[in-house]
């Protein structure tokens, strides 16, 4: 527990300082290299082709799984998924982490349900914190000039 509160408090100063520091000047992709803890994330947005869509206009909500949640998919999971034969699944699985839109958690209401840009439901359960189907948010509310993160502690995954 606590490594996981120790975790989650790194996570959090390190967002902050680099997202507010800039006063939202840079994009989603921009904020999240900035942190440094998304590297998994990032890469895996480019080989599914959607950095471009990530630094786009927007808005757009990113529920961003750590490089610690990838590490927690079992072994060999992500290595599979960067494969080029994998990347419609890989595109599923990241944009059932995003919604059409700046979300902010000021938005969110217990037992509430999004469409993702994947195009599947997720639900969102405020009755222990913050949680997004069975991820818990971390660090909410990271602005971004074309829309907002929120950290979450694991890789969700569409229904099939």
């Amino acid at each position: 527990m606590f490594k996981r509160t120790a975790l989650a408090l790194a996570t959090t100063a390190a967002f902050a300082t680099s997202a507010f520091a800039m006063g939202h000047s840079k994009d989603i992709v921009d904020t999240a290299a900035a942190a440094g803890s998304f590297t998994t994330l990032l890469a895996a947005a480019e080989a599914a082709g959607l950095v471009e869509t990530l630094k786009g206009e927007g808005p757009l909500t990113v529920f961003a799984p750590t490089d610690e949640a990838f590490a927690a998919l079992p072994k060999g999971t992500v290595e599979t998924l960067l494969l080029p034969e994998n990347r419609d699944q890989l595109v599923a699985i990241l944009t059932y982490h995003v919604i059409a839109g700046a979300v902010m958690s000021g938005d969110l209401s217990d037992d509430m349900t999004a469409a993702t840009v994947q195009g599947a439901d997720i639900t969102i359960d405020l009755d222990n914190g913050v949680m997004v189907n069975d991820a818990n948010v971390v660090t909410a509310d990271i602005e971004a000039s074309n829309g907002v993160i929120h950290v979450i502690d694991k890789v969700i995954m569409p229904p099939m």
